[in-house]
């Protein structure tokens, strides 16, 4: 049964939580309040470093970037989830699932490459700072952001085609929140085993390959700092790509948790909050850990309000 045959099926039933009803009305108020917070943090990382030219680095260029990737990634999910549970409606058009699961695999895609971009700029900036400018050059850092979009993309429509040719026998309930790659796979009548398998060989290559490649940047860039002799100079340094560690560990952490291990051996419940991590709570905690753990864009919040106060006046 190819795609344009099931895409005769008018609509997906999207189950969440709907066996656990008292969970509905905290699940809406945190899925807002969530994503409020992602929007209001990512649209001023974005106006900072846009705004401030002090933050036209390759760094901050990247940050407006991620901001920019993070904002689209929860607002592919997030927007539809929260219509369903105030409607108390459960349902998805087969159109809208496809762009659900095209968007959503593409930009997660996009953010583990550019993590790992991110990291490259941290090595580069604190072990061989002599040459940070001529390797991280304008045009260097262009392509770098235009070959992690379009590998994102790219897999992501790999991905999307691999999963949606699967015979689905009529089969319209997800056991999920959102139309994803696991989720999906289980609504499936033919053995999935031939899939699962390009689908973790590809999944090892957008994972696993940029989350080794960030280990050993910030291995190469833990012996640089801890040559440093000044005890201010090493914690200015760590200080720096902790903020980066963090949102790789719970990025990548769950993402690899629910997409390297066969769907069949996810705990429904169990996957469905691990989805929650990677495609909400992440993009929501990019913002406060760039801002608050970071001196440049904290003094540059405080030069675009005084600006903005001076103006009003």
């Amino acid at each position: 049964m190819n795609w344009a045959n099931e895409s005769s099926m008018k609509e997906f039933v999207l189950l969440g939580f709907s066996d656990k009803p008292w969970l509905q009305k905290p699940l809406f108020v945190l899925l807002l309040i969530s994503y409020t917070t992602t929007i209001f943090g990512n649209v001023s990382i974005m106006m900072v470093c846009i705004l401030d030219p002090k933050l036209h680095t390759p760094m901050y260029f990247f940050l407006t970037n991620l901001s920019i990737l993070d904002l689209c990634y929860t607002t592919s999910t997030v927007p539809h989830m929260l219509t369903n549970i105030s409607h108390n409606k459960k349902t998805i058009s087969y159109a809208g699932c496809v762009a659900q699961l095209i968007t959503f695999l593409a930009l997660g895609a996009t953010e583990c490459l550019l993590l790992a971009v991110m990291s490259f700029d941290r090595y580069v900036a604190i072990c061989r700072p002599l040459h940070y400018v001529v390797i991280m050059n304008p045009w260097f850092c262009l392509r770098m952001i235009a070959f992690s979009w379009f590998t994102g993309f790219s897999n992501s429509v790999l991905q999307s085609s691999l999963t949606l040719n699967m015979p689905r026998c009529g089969h319209q309930e997800v056991d999920h929140f959102f139309c994803e790659v696991p989720a999906l796979l289980k609504l499936s009548c033919a053995d999935t085993k031939p899939i699962v398998a390009e689908l973790f060989f590809f999944s090892v290559l957008i994972l696993l390959i940029p989350v080794t490649l960030i280990l050993i940047s910030y291995g190469f860039i833990a012996q640089a700092v801890l040559r440093i002799k000044s005890a201010e100079g090493r914690r200015k340094a760590f200080g720096t790509c902790g903020s980066h560690m963090v949102v790789v560990s719970l990025f990548f952490g769950t993402s690899i948790y629910m997409y390297l291990q066969p769907p069949s051996s996810t705990s429904k419940d169990w996957g469905k909050i691990i989805s929650l991590f990677y495609g909400i709570f992440t993009p929501m905690l990019n913002p406060l850990i760039y801002s608050l753990r970071n001196k440049d864009m904290k003094e540059a919040f405080k030069r675009l309000m005084l600006l903005t106060f001076y103006y009003k006046k």
